[in-house]
């Protein structure tokens, strides 16, 4: 009978469930920047899109860089970067799908 040791598959194995937090933490992010500049700053649908996606991105650079730079407890992860871009490009792709569906109502 084999025995597994589960601490020596975490070293192996590395953990991908922050980059998935990331991934929708950004997705979100991207969603309520674009409710803001749509509806409180009445930008159009595809300003809105870009601009959130401008915001969304450069927020998680911002911050991993930050990470670099200020502090020793957190670290620099450009696996972070793509998870969060990720994130943001599925946001955008969804609201971009939903506003071509939407029925115009005349």
């Amino acid at each position: 009978m084999a025995k597994l040791d589960l601490e020596s598959v975490e070293e192996i194995v590395p953990s991908f469930s922050d980059k998935i937090f990331h991934f929708l933490a950004y997705a979100l992010f991207t969603w309520l920047w674009f409710n803001s500049f749509y509806f409180k700053f009445n930008f159009s649908k595809i300003k809105s899109i870009f601009r959130s996606i401008l915001v969304s991105v450069a927020f998680g650079i911002i911050i991993e860089v930050l990470q670099l730079i200020l502090t020793s407890s957190r670290s620099f992860d450009v696996l972070d970067i793509l998870a969060n871009s990720l994130g943001v490009l599925f946001a955008a792709i969804l609201i971009h799908t939903k506003i071509n569906t939407d029925v115009k109502k005349y």
